[in-house]
């Protein structure tokens, strides 16, 4: 059985980076990606923002395969569309992530990855469907507010996340 959650951690973490409070994100105070009241969830209670400043890596990882490598079910999805769904799950939430993945499949989009939407991946072309993915991922992205502001990363990374899914099919 495959196990690409490792992998695709050190890559999202890469577009992540460490800590941030930009003012234009409506996330907040972020480390690692985890914004402070995701990480506030997880533990069941506040944090401070000396907290978040030093969480690690090792500390946010059983977060990450939790509430979005688990959550968005991407180990039952093929090599390279598991880490297009990963990224945007943790970038967007895993219900916009999943909910997207079904409209591209044409499918009722209820954001829960069931059976009819395992058939329905399976059935498609990997390549083509990691393309019309991220294609309809950025669609999102650019009808956010923030795009303005985070765009161009925005889209640098959807670019990435694409290039690196075909290539590791």
């Amino acid at each position: 059985m495959k196990d690409n959650f490792d992998k695709a951690l050190a890559l999202t973490l890469g577009f992540e980076g460490g800590f941030c409070n930009h003012p234009a994100d409506p996330g907040g105070m972020t480390n690692h990606g985890v914004t402070r009241m995701t990480w506030e969830d997880w533990v069941g209670v506040g944090v401070s923002e000396d907290c978040m400043r030093h969480l690690t890596v090792e500390e946010v990882t059983p977060l990450y395969r939790g509430r979005f490598w688990n959550k968005a079910r991407c180990e039952d999805l093929p090599t390279g569309l598991d880490f297009c769904v990963f990224d945007y799950a943790v970038n967007s939430g895993p219900k916009q992530a999943v909910v997207t993945l079904q409209r591209v499949l044409g499918l009722k989009s209820d954001g829960i990855i069931g059976p009819l939407t395992l058939a329905a991946v399976g059935r498609e072309k990997a390549e083509d469907l990691i393309e019309d993915y991220c294609d309809a991922r950025l669609k999102f992205l650019e009808s956010l507010k923030g795009f303005a502001v985070f765009g161009k990363g925005w889209t640098r990374r959807v670019n990435a996340v694409e290039d690196f899914s075909k290539k590791n099919l």
